[in-house]
């Protein structure tokens, strides 16, 4: 019995929610890495707004921890702008980075909670928005 392999042909609706869902992840890490760059900043200048735990396992220095955000928020609003090109590379590294900030932003609760789960909640959004579309949709 023979196979034959016929080219993949999706609907115009599948085509613009792959590319739409796309987009969205692009925006949603260029305003999340931008809110992560701006809480660099705030760590490094040791700004008040951070609470100071006292007992928490997984403690850092301040301006330390300000460094690592700063630099994984610019490299989120990097990968991004590849989103926008539907560059292959950035929708991996795109995870990637996203995964990395989720665990950052799970290491820096105890210092700002509220601000710190909802950059997770950002990160979760981008994660599922490039992995539910297909390779192949996102490049058609």
């Amino acid at each position: 019995m023979a196979t034959t392999t016929s080219p993949h042909h999706h609907s115009p609706g599948a085509m613009a929610a792959a590319g739409g869902l796309t987009v969205f992840a692009a925006v949603l890490l260029f305003i999340a890495g931008i809110l992560d760059l701006f809480r660099g900043i705030m760590a490094i200048a040791e700004d008040d707004v951070f609470v100071h735990t006292p007992n928490y396992v997984f403690k850092f220095d301040l301006t330390s921890w300000g460094w690592i955000q700063l630099a994984l928020g610019a490299i989120a609003m990097i990968v991004s702008l590849g989103l926008f090109s539907t560059a292959t590379w950035a929708r991996v590294v795109g995870v990637g980075i996203a995964g990395l900030l989720i665990i950052a932003n799970f290491l820096s609760i105890p210092y700002y909670p509220v601000w710190s789960l909802t950059l997770i909640a950002l990160y979760a959004f981008v994660i599922w928005a490039l992995c539910v579309v297909k390779r192949d949709d996102a490049m058609d």
